[in-house]
């Protein structure tokens, strides 16, 4: 297994390495906008507000992906 990490072609590797690294920072943001809503004492209404507004820019990443490889394909 360790051979095959080693011997990975770039675009395998980046390809990986955006998808690990994409899904850590989108869970990262899925906290700092939990804490935020918790901090600011927002309630159900402005949790919501807040995850929809803030989650926005995360959802449209996440379409973006998904039709780039829809049309490739």
């Amino acid at each position: 297994m360790l051979d095959a990490f080693l011997n990975m072609d770039e675009e395998t590797f980046t390809t990986l390495s955006v998808t690990i690294l994409c899904t850590a920072l989108i869970a990262y943001m899925c906290f700092i906008i939990y804490k935020l809503a918790k901090d600011s004492k927002a309630g159900r209404y402005g949790t919501i507000v807040l995850a929809f507004v803030l989650g926005f820019g995360m959802f449209g990443f996440i379409v973006k992906t998904v039709l780039t490889e829809v049309l490739q394909k």
